[in-house]
């Protein structure tokens, strides 16, 4: 019975919602009605003049509210890569929905966001002249927000140890000397009154010193990433910006690509980046390796879902290398600001078991944790 309904449920999509009245979908499968949304978005093109009036009878329809980038995110929701593709391909080709890549006026009007960044990065190769160039604002202004947010945070964990053997002029509650504020002021000791007369109050200063440290981003820019990626762009230009790291930034798919000339403009290197491919984190550590001067203040960090395109035994060969250099090895299974990980779980342990610090890390969690490293 259930294989029956699994595919009564199928001829309800190749239908469409005008069989409602004939075919019904299973109550247990929440994704169907969805899924005929966004079909309906896009097949409904196919009835021309008539889907007008067919408009009409039904007194409007949930995919008619829908706009493209709302589209784009729900069909990569719901469907597998391969159907994904057809989609889209039938969405351009077939059907001219090409409003984001060729229609300036559509850019203008949509919220600048990150799910908007997200469906610009997808879809840039097809842009091209105004719409480009509106598109690079749009992620500059994303880009700028997020940065906004993080930089913050990222400076107060490098910056903020205290230390205790100097002292500020910046006056903070925070930044209280109280064993300093009270050795020097009991000679001011009132006897009578037993109270303590402060003539002078001592403050803190931040801690500067620091030995600079060589920061290898290597980003993994399969599609499944681009969270990880966006965030990974944004911190590698702020890291960049921090006087005690030399910082770097490698992405890679099958093939690996040295972005670090363009490190500090994360829209540069936004719009380096080519979504999709294979992945070959073996290829791509490798290659980090080989920016290792001084091991023992190089740090190499991995942002990636650990699934290997082939064989995980080169990946592991050359990690160990790596950690057995004196560098540090850390693999991100996530980085952005939910940091909810998806990952291959046997590399994981194995790279772990090797010495490496492996975790799912808001950027700000990675941002405490190097401070604390470097310093």
């Amino acid at each position: 019975m259930a294989d029956e309904q699994e595919i009564l449920n199928r001829w309800r999509l190749v239908l469409g919602k005008y069989s409602a009245g004939q075919i019904s979908f299973s109550s247990g499968e929440i994704n169907y009605m969805d899924m005929e949304s966004v079909l309906d978005y896009l097949y409904s093109r196919e009835y021309g003049e008539e889907q007008e009036v067919r408009k009409d009878r039904t007194g409007g329809s949930e995919g008619s509210r829908l706009t493209v980038p709302y589209w784009l995110r729900q069909i990569k929701r719901l469907f597998p890569k391969r159907t994904v593709e057809i989609l889209e391909r039938h969405a351009l080709e077939k059907y001219g929905m090409t409003e984001l890549v060729t229609d300036p006026e559509v850019l203008r009007k949509l919220e600048p966001n990150k799910e908007l960044l997200k469906t610009i990065l997808e879809l840039k190769h097809m842009m091209k002249g105004e719409v480009l160039e509106l598109a690079r604002e749009i992620v500059k202004k994303v880009a700028e927000e997020i940065a906004g947010k993080l930089e913050q945070e990222v400076r107060r964990s490098f910056f903020g140890q205290l230390d205790r053997n100097a002292s500020s002029p910046v006056r903070s509650a925070r930044n209280l000397d109280m064993k300093k504020t009270i050795r020097r002021n009991l000679k001011n000791y009132d006897t009578e009154r037993r109270q303590l007369i402060l003539e002078k109050v001592y403050f803190n200063s931040r801690m500067r010193k620091y030995h600079r440290w060589r920061v290898v981003i290597c980003v993994d820019e399969s599609g499944s990433m681009l969270d990880s990626v966006i965030h990974s762009a944004v911190m590698a230009g702020i890291f960049a910006k921090l006087p005690m790291l030399d910082t770097r930034l490698v992405i890679f798919d099958t093939n690996v690509v040295d972005l670090s000339g363009y490190v500090e403009d994360p829209v540069e290197t936004l719009m380096s980046i080519q979504l999709g491919g294979g992945t070959n984190i073996a290829g791509a550590l490798s290659y980090c390796e080989g920016l290792i001067d001084f091991p023992y203040r190089t740090m190499v960090v991995l942002v990636t879902d650990l699934y290997e395109g082939g064989s995980c035994q080169p990946l592991y060969s050359v990690a160990r290398g790596i950690i057995e250099s004196g560098a540090k090895l850390v693999v991100l299974t996530a980085l952005d600001m939910e940091a909810v990980p998806n990952y291959n779980r046997n590399a994981a342990a194995e790279l772990a078991d090797m010495g490496a610090f492996v975790g799912a890390m808001t950027p700000e969690e990675l941002a405490e944790w190097m401070g604390k490293t470097v310093l």
